[in-house]
């Protein structure tokens, strides 16, 4: 099939999903049946995928987000049913009034249409987003990367059936076998038939399909994020969401890349946090003045370092003289994600909250908490970080429009 065929295809059975109702339900509960039970077969073509990726030498922290196991199937079988439970956000009145000349307007929620979604290597996503996509009544038309095409065909083919089984069109989701750089260029071109296009992965993949793309792009992903550790934190609480938001999950998005310390508390708080990394242990990269406090095992911090997201077991480290200089450093380098306060300071981490300008911003907490499950939404589709249609953790609701409804008794506009 050829990506026009596939769009062709999935238009088609957008406009079967735009008032699909419950059978939705019945589907996304029919996936997660499926995933459950093809687990043997989604495991099989994981270890190939893995196999390929460690003989190409792939850091293990990427191996991580590639692999699949029991629980992270369950965990996808788990999101498709827990996304069933959700409402269904079609028809939803957003808002409305009655006119002074008797219009009655609604803005009503409706589906995008056709989604497109290009992402690298993480199969779970593969599920993740066709059940977000299909409970908002679109069409989804996925690209994954070439470390996961055994697993994403995999997953791809029990969800077809499953859609099917459950009386929705099969080409609901649908799964580009052709992970060339030629398909992705292909999709960017897709106008006409994607309503919308989401790149989900690093910096690279991001900013190729915002710099390229004639289809509508979400943006989202991209995750260079801090956490300011000011005068009056609680040092202990302060090294453990350190270590949590850096080590529980390196590749992701939501974990941290740099952390601040204020001038008045470095020299007793960074051995701490030291301490605690090590457990890993984390490679540092860090200011002079990070130096001069953790000796030589720290390795000299260039420009590159506070811009660059790691996606891996390296944090930059920098001693800053103030929140101001911590606020400073956040709105240069941030890609607008997550940020994070560790302060018992009620007036600071007021004035940080209001300062900081990013899709989530944190008290005393992980940056790891910046995703759909964790902030009730169900699976999400991506974390966006730009301000137009939506921003932060999207789920169902996120993927959708609005358009308005006029009844009227037959009024005319002079």
């Amino acid at each position: 099939m050829t990506l026009q065929e596939m769009g062709a295809a999935a238009k088609a059975a957008a406009a079967v999903l735009a008032n699909a109702g419950a059978k939705k339900d019945a589907a996304l509960r029919a996936i997660a049946d499926a995933l459950e039970a093809g687990k043997e077969k989604l495991l099989a073509a994981n270890a190939e995928d893995l196999a390929a990726a460690k003989a190409a030498g792939m850091r293990p922290a990427l191996l991580d987000r590639l692999k699949l196991t029991d629980a992270r199937i369950a965990g996808m079988a788990q999101g498709a049913r827990e996304v069933a439970a959700q409402p269904d956000p079609i028809g939803q009145v957003v808002e409305g009034s009655v006119r002074p000349n008797g219009l009655e307007i609604r803005r009503v929620r409706v589906p995008l249409g056709v989604i497109g979604i290009i992402f690298e290597a993480r199969p779970n996503v593969t599920a993740d987003a066709a059940a977000l996509c299909l409970k908002a009544g679109n069409a989804v038309i996925l690209r994954g990367g070439k470390e996961a095409i055994h697993s994403n065909i995999a997953c791809a083919n029990l969800m077809r059936d499953a859609v099917e089984a459950a009386g929705l069109p099969r080409d609901s989701i649908q799964l580009v076998e052709d992970t060339s750089r030629a398909s992705a260029q292909g999709m960017m071109q897709l106008t006409g038939y994607l309503d919308v296009l989401i790149p989900r992965g690093g910096k690279g993949l991001i900013q190729s399909v915002v710099e390229n793309s004639h289809v509508p792009v979400i943006q989202t992903g991209a995750g260079n994020c801090h956490v300011y550790v000011d005068e009056s934190a609680d040092l202990d609480m302060a090294a453990n969401i350190i270590y949590n938001a850096k080590v529980s999950r390196p590749s992701v998005c939501n974990a941290i890349e740099t952390i601040l310390v204020h001038e008045g508390i470095a020299q007793e708080a960074l051995p701490i946090i030291k301490a605690r990394l090590d457990v890993q242990p984390v490679e540092l990269r860090g200011c002079p003045r990070t130096q001069a406090i953790l000796g030589p095992s720290v390795i000299p911090a260039t420009e590159a370092d506070w811009e660059t997201e790691y996606g891996d077991y390296i944090l930059a480290v920098r001693v800053v003289e103030d929140m101001e200089e911590a606020l400073q450093h956040i709105a240069r380098y941030s890609t607008g994600h997550s940020e994070c306060i560790v302060t018992q300071d009620y007036t600071r981490a007021r004035e940080f909250l209001q300062r900081v300008d990013s899709a989530a911003v944190y008290v005393n907490a992980s940056t790891r908490f910046t995703d759909g499950g964790m902030f009730g939404l169900g699976a999400e589709i991506g974390i966006s970080t730009q301000k137009l249609h939506a921003r932060g953790p999207m789920g169902v609701a996120q993927l959708t429009s609005t358009k308005f409804l006029v009844l009227g008794t037959g009024q005319v506009r002079e």
